[in-house]
């Protein structure tokens, strides 16, 4: 077991997690801003990006990259810092670090380390957006970003589709109507969905409605980055005999119960819809 007084006095330093804006520059705190001019050094997703939030805020905090490109390079240094007694901010280019952005790895660093992880409260699009939806706010199954490939989205898909939480999804505009009609095609076309774009921006905009009437929506062509939320499943139309788990789980569970993989994998496939060869792949780890 491990305690974690944050503000009790420390040989080391304090990693703060601070939000910044999705949009508009109002919404960052008094408090993230006071934290950002503190530090002995700020963790940028993008310096550049980052710079131009500083500079309108007066802030002259030296501010280093630290990316998924660079975490394993930057890591040891970092930690080092930290034990040294300095205090670092790590900031992703909006939102909340961590969140389908960089920062996991060094909090988790900090946490085996034993140092002090001070997280602020602040912007998040999916809250922001969930909130707003009409949807039913709570539960809620946060997912993030899909995977890219179509079908590595129906096994993702297939294994949500009987969850009766509402789930939210980031996605991409060049993606988003792709991403929307593999739901539809997963979760069925009357299925309730919400779309958020431009969240806290000019431009922000709300489009509710069946999966079937956002695909054609999104088909028209879209800008800006999305929140998607999907209603959950409140009538599933799996009964009790119908294998549940993860495609891979329900291969596994055949194969368990007698029936040659082979044979488990094109059944699995021609039940759930699926290429029988990407599910063989999967199966056997090739």
């Amino acid at each position: 077991m491990q305690r974690q007084a944050s503000f009790q006095a420390t040989e080391t330093g304090r990693l703060y997690l601070v939000p910044t804006p999705i949009g508009n520059l109002d919404d960052m705190t008094f408090r993230a801003i006071k934290v950002l001019k503190e530090v002995d050094l700020i963790c940028a997703e993008d310096t550049r990006h980052t710079r131009q939030l500083l500079n309108h805020f007066e802030i002259t905090t030296k501010a280093i990259s630290f990316h998924e490109h660079n975490t394993e390079q930057r890591l040891p240094e970092l930690v080092a810092r930290l034990k040294q007694g300095e205090n670092l901010a790590q900031c992703s280019d909006a939102g909340m670090p961590s969140i389908s952005d960089p920062g996991k790895e060094l909090v988790a660093a900090c946490v085996k380390e034993g140092i002090p992880v001070v997280p602020l409260p602040g912007a998040n699009a999916a809250l922001t957006a969930l909130i707003a939806s009409g949807l039913s706010p709570q539960p809620f199954y946060f997912y993030g970003f899909l995977e890219r490939k179509h079908q590595q989205q129906v096994t993702e898909l297939t294994a949500l589709r009987n969850r009766g939480e509402t789930m939210i999804f980031y996605e991409a505009p060049h993606r988003l109507a792709k991403t929307l009609t593999t739901m539809a095609e997963v979760f069925g076309e009357e299925r309730q969905a919400v779309l958020a774009r431009e969240l806290t921006k000019r431009y922000e905009e709300f489009e509710r409605g069946s999966l079937a009437e956002l695909v054609a929506w999104a088909k028209e062509g879209v800008r800006g980055e999305f929140v998607v939320m999907v209603a959950g499943n409140d009538h599933p139309q799996e009964d009790e005999q119908r294998p549940s788990g993860t495609p891979l789980e329900q291969i596994q569970a055949a194969v368990d119960g007698g029936q040659s993989p082979n044979a488990a994998i094109k059944q699995v496939a021609k039940r759930l819809g699926l290429n029988r060869q990407d599910l063989y792949k999967q199966y056997h780890q090739l």
